[in-house]
């Protein structure tokens, strides 16, 4: 029998929120302006996330950002709300927007806020499954913050890095008492310059990977596309004659409202060009998609338990879901070239999937079943995601290296594990191991060595009761 979560919600009437900007590369200038800056610059703003771990949610409610040049004339670089969600961000980027910037030297930058929440899922002290969550939705000024050094913005077309330091942007003791008090949401931001390559190959220099996400409005004559995020973002991509597909033959295929997962580079002027369109299911009849980690799978039926940060379709977003998996069809999101050489059996079935692994789940239900009657799943696709430990031994597997990681504690994988009512399939919940290969890109600066903290995105699989990774990318880690 599976255990319904328990919901802890601490909603505070005031806080306030405050930035921390760190470093802007690029070109930095004084206080005199070169005399070359009379044009306009595309800046395209880029999200991301540094965290432990520790969080399975964290949305912030943006109404405004904009930047003020050291003559004091403030240029928006968002206008509109938008309410991402960061944890999915951890170490890869995704696009916020493009916006025109006047060539100048900005010594300042403005955030408003409407909202922010998160979400921490452990054990209580019983062993059952509990999903804690903190909103707090009072409207917040204008927060100003000032750059350690001025930021030139020129060049035709560059980017902005808001890097979120989850670990660092709140306080509360644990999952289960999330604390009341205008000082426990303090986003912490690192804002730094984007430089994109011609071919990017990774997150740092353009290469946004694995936006998730429904098919909006469609143009076949521009091949162009909509996709519609579970957090609300929107991005229009273009598809080319180099753009892979996967679950249809090319871009005929395509149809609003189909669930997919898109590779994308950035251009010279800010637009996407998709580099794959990965279709994750056909069926959009009263379609629900989801993203997010397994919580919990039972021993005695086909059923399970998912955390979804992500969420969009025709049932009501809930958090957490309850699903049957009798008839799922299972599947791998885009698989690296690498898979078949991997020198373990990489596959993600209803025998061998674990809580934490991430997932995108989709139904056709118009019922949200919390059982004995669970929601059907039509899909549940195995999807990248960000594993933060420290590295305790280095090895060799075949053409591979592989460097076995300590998790934290509270990593979803270690703590879900011991649930009862669930087959133990997991030898070392505590430990995984990262496969990793020359096509591996490595953005970290701390050595890969025993005793780094680094973070490891890909495919996390269940090998015989041995969580292993096929690794696509590695940052620098955090502490735990």
């Amino acid at each position: 029998m599976l255990t319904r979560a328990r919901s802890f919600r601490s909603v505070l009437s005031m806080f306030s929120l405050g930035f921390l900007v760190i470093g802007c590369g690029g070109n930095t200038g004084g206080g005199t302006q070169p005399p070359s800056m009379s044009g306009s610059t595309a800046v395209s703003l880029m999200l991301t996330s540094t965290s432990n771990g520790h969080l399975s949610r964290f949305n912030l409610g943006f109404t405004g950002i904009s930047l003020t040049n050291q003559a004091g004339k403030t240029v928006p670089l968002l206008t509109m709300p938008e309410n991402p969600e960061f944890t999915h961000l951890n170490g890869i980027t995704e696009p916020l927007g493009t916006v025109s910037v006047p060539d100048d030297v900005y010594t300042s930058a403005t955030a408003t806020f409407a909202s922010a929440d998160f979400v921490c899922v452990d054990l209580n002290s019983t062993g059952g499954l509990q999903t804690n969550s903190y909103i707090g939705d009072r409207q917040i000024g204008a927060v100003t913050f000032n750059l350690p050094s001025p930021l030139t913005i020129q060049g035709g077309h560059m980017g902005l890095l808001l890097d979120l330091l989850i670990s660092q942007s709140l306080s509360y003791p644990g999952c289960d008492q999330l604390a009341s008090g205008s000082d426990i949401v303090t986003p912490t931001f690192i804002l730094t310059s984007m430089t994109f390559a011609a071919q990017p190959t990774n997150s740092s220099n353009g290469l946004v990977t694995d936006l998730e996400g429904t098919l909006g409005l469609l143009n076949s004559s521009s091949r162009s596309i909509q996709l519609k995020s579970g957090d609300g973002l929107s991005w229009t991509l273009t598809a080319g004659s180099s753009t892979m597909y996967q679950g249809v033959s090319d871009f005929s295929g395509l149809a609003t409202g189909l669930p997919v997962a898109v590779d994308a580079a950035i251009q010279a002027d800010g637009s996407l060009a998709a580099t794959r369109i990965a279709v994750l299911d056909t069926n959009t009849t009263t379609l629900t998609a989801t993203t997010g980690p397994l919580l919990q799978i039972a021993s005695v039926e086909p059923a399970l338990v998912t955390f979804a940060p992500l969420w969009q379709g025709y049932l009501p977003a809930t958090g957490t879901m309850y699903y049957s998996f009798g008839n799922t069809t299972f599947g791998i999101s885009g698989p690296p070239a690498n898979l078949q050489s991997l020198p373990f059996a990489a596959t993600f079935t209803g025998t061998n999937m674990v809580p934490g692994q991430r997932i995108y789940a989709t139904t056709n239900s118009t019922i949200n079943g919390g059982g004995p009657l669970y929601t059907p799943l039509a899909t549940i696709t195995l999807v990248p995601q960000t594993l933060n430990g420290t590295v305790a031994s280095v090895s060799n597997d075949g053409s591979f290296a592989t460097y076995t990681i300590n998790l934290a504690p509270y990593d979803l994988f270690d703590d879900l594990a011991v649930q009862a009512g669930q087959t133990t399939l997991l030898n070392n919940p505590s430990t995984a191991v990262i496969y990793v290969d020359s096509s591996v890109q490595m953005l970290n600066t701390n050595p890969l060595a025993a005793g780094s903290k680094l973070r490891f995105y890909g495919l996390v699989f269940n090998d015989h009761g041995t969580l292993k990774m096929d690794c696509t990318q590695i940052s620098d880690g955090v502490s735990q």
